[in-house]
């Protein structure tokens, strides 16, 4: 795992991790940082050495609803980490991304990106796996998994959480909420 900065400079945030295996193009070199371009389109820089030739994973022949919800809870009791993607550190839209990559599946890395490659439903017609967008249409700035019965499960750092953990989500305060589905299949 390597962090991806906004900048090449150690100080500056972190916006994403680039991990083992995973597709990256380079687009420029600088005093020993590089800017990357990631498989699911997200720029940043990291340091030259984090580069490698490992091969990416394979795609998950089993059922997807049922193993994307299995492959998120692998993540629980989790810190949050803003820009995390790994059992170390992880942020709510990476819980999403990570959960679908350890399916073999590429969906994008934050919160707005998810909801715009979604398809809206209704609350009725949600089923376990489906999303929870918080935030305005097209805006979403916290992203959850339905699990069903009124839960979520999601990476949250709200006063008091700070992990990623399955609860009602009359426990979320962000509002207002939609509910989509990915077109994955």
């Amino acid at each position: 795992m390597a962090p991806v900065r906004a900048a090449p400079d150690d100080a500056s945030e972190q916006v994403t991790q680039a991990l083992a295996g995973e597709p990256l193009t380079v687009e420029e070199s600088r005093g020993g940082w590089v800017r990357i371009r990631t498989a699911y389109d997200y720029p940043g820089w990291i340091r030259e050495e984090a580069l490698g030739d490992e091969p990416g994973p394979e795609p998950w022949p089993g059922d997807l609803d049922h193993d994307v919800l299995a492959a998120a809870r692998a993540y629980l009791g989790a810190p949050y980490e803003w820009g995390g993607l790994t059992e170390r550190g992880i942020d709510c839209s990476g819980l999403v991304h990570m959960a679908y990559r350890r399916l073999g599946r590429l969906v994008p890395r934050d919160a707005h990106q998810q909801e715009a490659a979604a398809i809206e439903i209704d609350e009725a017609d949600a089923r376990p796996s489906d999303l929870v967008c918080f935030g305005d249409p097209g805006e979403a700035h916290h992203i959850a998994f339905w699990l069903g019965d009124g839960r979520i499960l999601h990476a949250t750092a709200r006063e008091g959480v700070n992990a990623v953990v399955e609860e009602p989500l009359e426990n979320t305060e962000a509002r207002p909420i939609r509910f989509v589905r990915l077109p994955i299949r």
